[in-house]
């Protein structure tokens, strides 16, 4: 059985809050709420040094996302937040020129199997 990929709430649950509030603020309340549920499937891969996207979802670089598909830009205090929306669904989120995103540790595995909690970042 393949493993999900993990809610981006679990490893930049920072990130997660403040778009949830800027899509509050714009008036995107399924948005908002939706946000708090998607996956990391991947980076963008595009190698900039100013690019933090992360993929929510599978699909081909360079293609189209098609019908349904449109941008919600948002208002963060720093650098650049869109979003990538197809039928009410997160496919993409786009970061750029912001701080490098704080990454929260992944709780250990003990020797039993059981989650321990591993320290998180101050």
């Amino acid at each position: 059985m393949e493993q999900e990929p993990p809610l981006v709430r679990e490893i930049h649950p920072e990130l997660i809050d403040e778009l949830a509030a800027l899509l509050e603020a714009e008036g995107e309340r399924e948005l908002a709420v939706c946000v708090r549920d998607v996956r990391l499937v991947g980076a963008c891969g595009c190698g900039d040094d100013f690019c933090q996207s992360i993929r929510t979802t599978e699909h081909p670089q360079g293609q189209p996302y098609g019908p349904g598909h449109r941008c919600v830009p948002l208002l963060p205090s720093s650098g650049d937040l869109i979003l990538d929306v197809v039928h009410g669904r997160i496919v993409y989120i786009e970061i750029l020129g912001r701080p490098p995103l704080r990454r929260r540790a992944q709780p250990e595995q003990g020797p039993s199997g059981v989650v321990q909690q591993a320290d998180l970042p101050a």
